[in-house]
């Protein structure tokens, strides 16, 4: 079987030393044989832009990274994440959530110990509660609303499911953690959850590199997987890379890029030194 990986960046910013580490990771992982792909996350189109695809190309080919044209982007897949949701629809897996972020805190601040997720506390199930008729009036109105996955009813249509981490073995698959997530938005038609696990499908991916703090998502995607019917990959997950003081490397805190650490003179082999790459 000839290895597929990939990296997919998000185009709000430069790449920085932890992507750098992510990258190069999955590209080990394809090995010489294999392939090694590039995916644009392209979803959110408030927040990402063009310049940054052309800047992260340019940081991937300068750490010595090739890749096959054309790459794909989650932008021209829309049709792909509304089918996939259809499809969920009317498996009756779906409902409409029209609670604001602001009235889901106030309903976990006023219950007692909210379950805990890998992401906060679990929604509450507020509008799982609204009849069709009650949903379907209010969709109707036009009311701003999101898509969750009936996680329980989810369950149901599920055997118990299991995936490979290629360093730890066989994993059983624990989707509840989650509770109710969100699959799609009115302004983003794909959460992350749905469009990855679509993503990696469609390419043929056979293992899915990932950072350690996304470990959790891989159980909700293996109940995607099979609700579905795409293949599972396996799956290799590498440590997080922190800054001096020990805290995580990320673009909200403004982690130096490589665009600016080439800019100061640093050469492709500091980088690697820095990250700690052994190739």
């Amino acid at each position: 079987m000839t290895e597929i990986t990939r990296f997919a960046p998000s185009p709000t910013g430069r790449l920085h030393l932890g992507h750098a580490y992510s990258a190069l990771f999955a590209h080990r992982e394809a090995g010489p044989s294999g392939t090694f792909l590039v995916r644009i996350e392209d979803i959110d189109a408030t927040r990402c832009r063009d310049e940054f695809v052309s800047g992260i190309l340019e940081d991937l080919r300068w750490l010595g990274l090739s890749w096959p044209e054309p790459m794909m982007r989650q932008s021209a897949r829309m049709p792909d994440y509304l089918r996939a949701l259809k499809t969920l629809k009317l498996q009756g897996l779906l409902y409409p959530c029209f609670c604001s972020r602001a009235e889901i805190a106030a309903e976990i601040a006023a219950s007692a110990g909210a379950p805990q997720g890998p992401d906060g506390p679990l929604y509450p199930g507020t509008c799982r509660a609204l009849s069709w008729d009650a949903a379907s009036d209010r969709l109707a109105d036009g009311e701003p609303h999101a898509w969750r996955l009936n996680l329980a009813r989810a369950l149901t249509a599920a055997p118990p499911l299991a995936w490979i981490d290629r360093d730890q073995g066989p994993q059983t698959a624990t989707p509840d953690i989650f509770g109710d997530v969100i699959l799609a938005r009115r302004d983003t038609p794909a959460s992350y959850h749905l469009a990855v696990t679509l993503d990696d499908a469609a390419q043929g991916v056979t293992c899915v590199t990932r950072a350690d703090d996304l470990r959790p998502a891989t159980h909700l995607h293996r109940l995607l997987q099979h609700l579905l019917g795409l293949p599972t990959p396996e799956y290799r997950f590498h440590p997080l890379l922190a800054d001096p003081t020990g805290k995580r490397l990320a673009k909200r805190d403004n982690a130096p890029s490589l665009a600016d650490l080439r800019a100061s003179g640093k050469s492709r082999e500091e980088v690697f030194e820095m990250i700690g790459w052994k190739g």
